[in-house]
């Protein structure tokens, strides 16, 4: 830990959440409220002394409290401000990074308004495009995006639910389940304490689904088509649905969702997130992660579970006072269509477009079962090492061939000596990392060769004399010259 923190703003929050004044904290810390309001203003570090009374007086979780927390919130903001609705204004990256730290609150809410201006005005070119051709007038419709709504919600809470660890682990003690023999297990536990039985049934009955709920006939209905992994997670996550229904309610209507779609959806995740949990008890999976260097073929094969489900499972390492490396995930198809994405470490994700072709992640799908590793570093300076690699969703036979995903899993570079697959790698050598962006509209690379789009920021050049690496020429952005 940083023995000269400069965390003001956080102290400065602390004080009014517990409503007290300079004078009162002050007193409760042993220092003078001159020397407070110092820090408070950043003008003096948080030692480690001071630290420890913090955490002793004010009960806050002293790494937690440490961390930066900003990171996410202030690429979001540059995000935002790229678009060219502010062009022109005079905003710098020290003024992201202000408002983070000073007012986080009224930070996520602008990056929620732009949001929401954003699904306006596509939902307005959908509604011209239909407009334009009077024979489809009829189907034109609000287009709604739950399934961001849940990303939000999972994201909120750095993708780490304690009550249902806490389920998880009791269902081991309560079910005798055991390490050698899961699927039994489960089995066992559905039937002497729901009257719940299952049932493995041929591809042409199941159809596409690979599990299905008989309520009346108290049966669970799996697909020959899972692997052993896919069968406990789906009895596991029925499991969920049936003996804690309450608590994943619990949960959903905390977040405030907007419609029953995203409601549901939500409570489908949640039930997910138990069933790994289940598969992959947190404090097992955790000392097999830092003893093997999160090694994922170790992992799989310890748990027998698949490389998605151990690279899901990864990102949830976030209980308190038993952390693990916080981790960054995104799963993609050969089109580049994100189906799952969980920005930790402040990762900055795409929210409104494409991702960066350089990433490794679209790498993957040249070498198909291979882990591809990368340096990458983008526009800010911020260096990041990924691992990428294919995974294959489980079809219905010849006419419901197999899905293929990239799945990318990745960390700050500060944690990448942690990672067994970092090891080679020079982690200090900047120069060394791939230089990626967030998308092509938001990166101000004008030398990248692999431009699908010009920058936001930009005055396109068209020169039918020129032609570079890149298809695109470009002006200087708004206000400046060359």
């Amino acid at each position: 830990m940083d023995k000269k923190a400069m965390l003001g703003p956080k102290v400065r929050r602390l004080r009014r959440d517990h409503g007290l004044t300079q004078a009162q904290m002050a007193e409760q810390l042993g220092i003078s409220p001159s020397y407070l309001n110092l820090i408070e203003h950043n003008q003096r570090p948080v030692t480690v002394p001071l630290l420890l009374k913090l955490g002793h007086n004010f009960g806050v979780d002293l790494q937690a409290f440490a961390e930066d927390e900003e990171g996410r919130l202030v690429a979001g903001l540059r995000e935002v401000f790229a678009d060219p609705l502010f062009d022109g204004s005079d905003i710098k990256n020290q003024d992201f990074r202000e408002l983070a730290a000073v007012a986080p609150t009224l930070g996520q809410a602008v990056v929620s308004l732009y949001r929401a201006f954003r699904n306006s005005r596509d939902d307005l070119q959908a509604l011209a495009e239909r407009m334009a051709d009077r024979d489809k007038l009829h189907l034109v419709q609000n287009v709604s995006f739950p399934q961001e709504e849940v990303r939000d919600l999972f994201q909120a809470a750095s993708n780490h639910f304690p009550d249902l660890e806490a389920a998880a682990e009791a269902l081991w003690e309560e079910g005798k389940l055991e390490k050698g023999d899961l699927y039994r297990g489960l089995v066992d536990y559905l039937l002497n304490n729901h009257s719940v039985r299952v049932r493995l049934l041929p591809s042409d009955i199941m159809g596409y689904a690979v599990r299905r709920f008989d309520r009346h006939g108290r049966r669970i209905l799996l697909s020959e088509m899972l692997a052993p992994s896919g069968r406990n997670f789906q009895l596991a996550c029925q499991i969920a649905l049936l003996r804690h229904r309450e608590l994943l309610n619990q949960i959903v209507e905390s977040a405030n969702l907007s419609g029953d779609e995203a409601r549901r959806l939500a409570r489908i995740g949640l039930a997910n997130y138990f069933a790994a949990a289940v598969l992959m008890p947190y404090g097992r999976f955790l000392e097999a992660a830092n003893q093997s260097r999160y090694d994922i073929e170790i992992l799989r094969r310890r748990f027998d579970a698949s490389f998605e489900q151990v690279c899901q499972r990864l990102t949830t390492l976030q209980r308190t006072g038993a952390r693990g490396v916080p981790f960054f995930l995104m799963r993609v198809d050969s089109a580049g269509n994100v189906s799952k994405r969980f920005a930790g470490a402040g990762f900055p994700f795409a929210r409104f477009g494409g991702g960066c072709p350089r990433w490794i992640v679209y790498e993957a799908f040249r070498t198909p079962g291979k882990i591809h590793s990368q340096l990458s570093q983008m526009p800010d300076g911020t260096t990041y090492f990924s691992i990428a690699r294919t995974v294959v969703k489980a079809g219905g036979g010849f006419r419901s061939p197999p899905q293929q995903f990239a799945i990318a899993l990745g960390c700050d570079a500060q944690h990448a000596a942690q990672i067994t697959y970092a090891d080679g790698f020079d982690l200090e050598n900047t120069e060394a990392a791939t230089p990626i962006g967030v998308n092509c509209r938001l990166c101000p690379r004008l030398d990248c060769s692999q431009r699908a789009f010009p920058p936001l920021n930009h005055r396109l050049i068209v020169d039918e004399n020129l032609r570079g690496l890149s298809p695109y020429l470009f002006a200087p952005p708004t206000g400046e010259t060359r």
